[in-house]
């Protein structure tokens, strides 16, 4: 008999399940809709990926994440579990030909955007599937009363018509339980079942520092705090900045944002992972599915517009269990800076019908027309060719988004694809017409036998080395003989893309939802208040998030900047100075573990000392080697 526990020891090698995991995947095998809340680093993904092994059929996976759904794909291939994504970027034929996969049971798990999972064509064929499960990752999206909002989520519940009897599994690490509600209403639950683990982390030490100098008191951290390290800024040029000036300091550093190509994203996240570089500086585009147990150091030098953001960034630091810091570096002008950013992020009807006007004019589109595919889109040439604001024209865009007009992706990598379009005997006439051609072609049937019947994956610069000819003259070679229609040749392309979702209609005749916009902006400023409060309150860091997301009767967590400031002052001055000299004068003689240091002092002030043994800790006066403490010079 095929068991979770069979699965999970057989494809991934474990022994047992982590925390709520096992509670989950037996709700949905019981047929269950369920909400799984479980925190950044919680394995969500197992939670789905297990029943969809156990059961006969296959999982659909609806995710916002293009990379997340990427390489989740690519880990799953790798464990022989057979899966596949649609996105934007890929072609019709592309998107058909995984569909047609699915429908003949040899896809085990497909991930969907929600935008695709509602196309006729998607919905057409998952009629025909064999479907064990819906999983909806992400699945705050669906709320407006939460922080990200995408409309396309809303359109998911219509999916379950054509799937009687399947379990849904909504997941998500952060969720308000105002949003834990909305979550189970907006997918039509057959009966409300939330399993959640609690959002403590006991490990994790929330730290609030009023700094003005920023940069160098980072600097100070990562002196005094070993290990692994993200910094999380608010923009790119922030990014660039920040990492030359810990270059500078001496700290392995690198910047990244999304940017930068896709061949760069790679090679900084992989010298990251691989501890080649410490400190990796970025904006929020980093981290979503990496996974990298051992940072002991998440640093915000801004402060973000929502606590979930600012809860799921800093849930990076401390996966491993082991002591770890979520540092927020906050100055007086980051509240400021937060309020002037409501206004940007709602423009005013004028400015949303200039960026809907220039849509129109940017990719040629006449009223009533849509384009079937998703197309290349960036928005600082968009903004330089239409001479507009680019913080405006982006959260144009996102209201556009949200209205369900366009869908936006961060850049999706798509490697470079060809298929030849002519039957054999006229390819053959071509080649002895077309002799500097001849080479190419014995190549490209040599290395890619499949190319007459679909596209194939080129690597130019393999395929080059192979003919022993330039890159440059292959491509070139290949753009021509597609012009000649021999091949259909699709270069790499490693750019955002934009979906049009309706046909476009004049910008005179645009109509926005300015009730649902007015509701999405008032909270949108309840979030902001909610993150400024938590840097301006001195209560419990752990507790006023915890109570953020419904958790009221958590206690103090003793190791946040407010809780070890409440134990420091706990003894007067001069007892905590006398401990604390007794402390560093045992230390500088010998390092000593944490038991050891106690067992030297009175057993009724070892509390006491344990305070002040905290605070020293915490303020880099005493190093920490696993159990082993030793005095910083």
């Amino acid at each position: 008999m095929v068991t979770p526990l069979n699965i999970l020891k057989h494809y991934w090698g474990y022994d047992s399940f982590r925390d709520s995991q096992e509670s989950i995947i037996n709700a949905v095998l019981a047929g269950k809709d369920t909400l799984a809340l479980l925190p950044t680093g919680g394995g969500k993904s197992i939670c789905f990926q297990v029943p969809a092994m156990v059961k006969e059929g296959l999982c659909i996976v609806v995710s916002p994440l293009i990379a997340l759904m990427k390489d989740q794909v690519y880990n799953l291939q790798r464990r022989n579990i057979p899966a596949a994504a649609i996105h934007s970027g890929l072609s019709h034929f592309e998107i058909d030909r995984i569909l047609d996969q699915c429908v003949a049971g040899h896809v085990k798990l497909l991930y969907l955007s929600p935008e695709r999972l509602g196309t006729r064509l998607a919905q057409e064929r998952i009629s025909r599937m064999k479907v064990n499960l819906l999983a909806i990752d992400e699945a705050h999206c669906i709320s407006q009363w939460g922080y990200d909002f995408r409309p396309a989520y809303l359109q998911i519940n219509n999916i379950r018509s054509l799937l009687p009897g399947t379990p849904t599994l909504a997941l998500t690490a952060t969720a308000t339980p105002e949003v834990v509600e909305d979550i189970q209403e907006k997918l039509d639950f057959n009966k409300k079942h939330v399993i959640q683990k609690s959002f403590a982390r006991q490990n994790l030490a929330y730290v609030v520092l009023r700094e003005e100098a920023k940069l160098e008191k980072a600097t100070d951290i990562l002196q005094k705090v070993a290990g692994s390290a993200v910094i999380y800024v608010r923009n790119r040029r922030k990014t660039r900045e920040t990492a030359i000036f810990l270059q500078k300091k001496g700290i392995k550093a690198d910047y990244f944002h999304a940017g930068l190509s896709e061949k760069e994203k790679n090679q900084k996240q992989k010298s990251w992972i691989e501890g080649r570089i410490r400190v990796i500086v970025s904006t929020n585009a980093f981290g979503m599915g990496i996974d990298k147990p051992d940072v002991r150091s998440v640093i915000h030098l801004d402060l973000p517009d929502s606590l979930e953001a600012y809860f799921q960034e800093a849930g990076r630091a401390g996966r491993d269990g082991k002591k770890a810091y979520a540092v927020l570096l906050y100055a007086t002008a980051d509240s400021l800076a937060l309020q002037r950013h409501i206004e940007q992020s709602f423009p005013d009807m004028n400015e949303i019908k200039r960026v809907w006007k220039a849509l129109g004019s940017y990719y040629q589109l006449a009223s009533g027309s849509k384009p079937n595919e998703s197309l290349d889109f960036q928005l600082s040439n968009f903004t330089e060719t239409f001479k507009l604001h680019p913080i405006m024209t982006y959260h144009s865009l996102r209201i556009l988004e949200q209205e369900g007009w366009i869908s936006l992706s961060d850049a999706v990598f798509i490697p470079s694809s060809l298929k030849i379009r002519v039957q054999k005997d006229q390819l053959y006439d071509y080649q002895l017409r077309n002799k500097r051609y001849d080479l190419i072609l014995k190549g490209i049937l040599r290395a890619y036998q499949g190319a007459f019947n679909s596209f194939v994956s080129v690597r130019e610069d393999k395929l080059a080395k192979a003919i022993q000819l330039p890159q440059a003259d292959l491509q070139k070679a290949l753009h021509r003989m597609s012009k000649d229609g021999v091949i259909s040749y699709k270069p790499q392309k490693d750019k955002p893309q934009i979906f049009f979702l309706r046909e476009r209609i004049a910008f005179s005749d645009l109509m926005l939802d300015q009730q649902a916009i007015n509701f999405r902006k008032d909270r949108y400023i309840k979030r902001i208040e909610a993150a400024i409060a938590y840097a301006e309150t001195l209560a419990c860091r752990s507790k006023q998030l915890l109570s953020y997301f419904g958790e009221i009767k958590s206690a103090d967590c003793g190791m946040c900047d407010v809780c070890l400031e409440r134990h420091k002052t706990s003894t007067n001055k001069s007892e905590f100075e006398e401990i604390k000299k007794a402390i560093e004068q045992k230390l500088k003689i010998h390092p000593l573990s944490i038991k050891n240091l106690l067992d030297s002092f009175s057993p009724n002030i070892r509390k006491r000392v344990m305070y002040v043994l905290e605070f020293l800790v915490d303020e880099g006066f005493i190093l920490k080697n696993e159990d082993v403490l030793s005095w910083s010079d």
